[in-house]
């Protein structure tokens, strides 16, 4: 998980969770709308849309943006017809990419892909090549200044978390994703606030590249996030404890 903690750490010292804060509003928006047409609008009975509102709630998104998402999803079918897509690529240096996307026009994205991936030095990859070498997690980081490490700890154990890994300024709490909810509201009553809380790509192993490697690789990632239609990307990048971004 050392990959995963570092960039989550570079992101926090970055600021870049508040300065995209609008961004991951719209792309979460985008997920409570597919999830409400598709399961309904109660969170209770479906279980995709109360993960997706309780990842709103913790990123602090406004409670009438989560409603009117929902609105948006329980409406005109034609309104919230956004496809779920995913794509295999590699970036330079041989690291797996998953590149996770929702969206209302198929050719735009992919396109859009193609181009950030050819102009960066990476390229698409075959179905398959790369997926399997991810598993998906629930991710809650916490600023590892403002909790204590054993409180954490014990308390995501017992709330049912698989895993805590400390890096740098950020602690992550690991959790199946059938579980993700259930850890993240327990350790919220428990009263720790989470930096941020996501379903993502883990990778099973991971691909050491130099600093010059590791900082194109994250600039490609940081140009794939910046499209609207992406809702996530997960390499298999290890990031060196040292690295720094120039």
């Amino acid at each position: 998980m050392s990959g995963h903690s570092k960039w989550s750490s570079i992101k926090h010292k970055k600021g870049a969770a508040d300065a995209k804060r609008g961004r991951i509003f719209t792309k979460i928006a985008k997920e409570i709308t597919v999830a409400a047409r598709l399961g309904g609008g109660d969170e209770v009975m479906n279980s995709r849309l109360r993960t997706v509102v309780a990842r709103a709630k913790a990123a602090n998104m406004p409670r009438e943006n989560i409603e009117r998402a929902i609105k948006k999803g329980l409406g005109n079918p034609e309104e919230s017809n956004y496809a779920e897509l995913s794509y295999e690529a590699y970036a330079p240096g041989g690291v797996g990419l998953m590149i996770e996307a929702l969206t209302d026009n198929k050719n735009r994205t992919a396109a859009e892909v193609r181009a950030v991936l050819s102009k960066n030095g990476g390229q698409m990859a075959s179905n398959g090549s790369v997926s399997y070498m991810f598993d998906r997690k629930g991710i809650i980081a916490y600023e590892s200044t403002k909790v204590n490490f054993d409180a954490l700890f014990e308390a995501a154990l017992e709330a049912g978390a698989k895993d805590v890994a400390e890096e740098g300024e950020v602690v992550d709490v690991i959790a199946e994703p059938g579980e993700f909810v259930n850890v993240l509201e327990f350790l919220q009553k428990s009263g720790f606030e989470q930096l941020s809380a996501e379903l993502s790509l883990v990778p099973k192993n991971t691909v050491t590249l130099d600093n010059k490697g590791t900082a194109r690789v994250l600039r490609l990632i940081e140009l794939l996030e910046d499209s609207d239609d992406i809702q996530s990307v997960a390499s298999n990048l290890d990031i060196p404890d040292n690295f720094e971004l120039p």
